[in-house]
Order: C-alpha cells, then sequence, then structure tokens
C-alpha cells in the first residue's frame, strides 16, 4: 500500500466513488464502493509512477497526513 494521501468520495453525477491523490496531479481512480475506489486508486498510483519513471518525470515523495484549521 503507497503512502500517498486519498481523498474518497461519492460522485452523484458520475454514480461512483471517486479517489483522488492531490500529491500526483491527475492521479484518480472510482469504483463502484469505497473499497474498489480504494484498490483501483493503489493501482494507479503504481502507473503514475512508472509513467513518471519512464518519462524521466519527479516523483514527489509522500507528505502524509495534511493539516486542516477551520
Amino acid at each position: 500500500m503507497s503512502k500517498y494521501e486519498v481523498i474518497i468520495y461519492w460522485s452523484n453525477e458520475d454514480s461512483a466513488f471517486i479517489a483522488e491523490v492531490p500529491e500526483l496531479p491527475g492521479c484518480m481512480a472510482d469504483g463502484a464502493t469505497y473499497q474498489e475506489a480504494l484498490a483501483n486508486a493503489e493501482i494507479v498510483i503504481q502507473e503514475w509512477i512508472e509513467t513518471a519513471q519512464k518519462l524521466g518525470r519527479l516523483i514527489p515523495e509522500p507528505k502524509g497526513q495534511r493539516l486542516i484549521f477551520a
């Protein structure tokens, strides 16, 4: 399992759970269930990293949990 933050939410428009990986631009996945969206996100994270390596692009280090102040 990767150490990148994954944000999962329900999309009425898509009728699916959406999993976004904010630290990896454009990296997102979906699924019919929360668990499926998370599993798909793990696959897409690995594919994102492999593609970046092949293209010689910088791969950001996972920052971990963000602090949100209200």
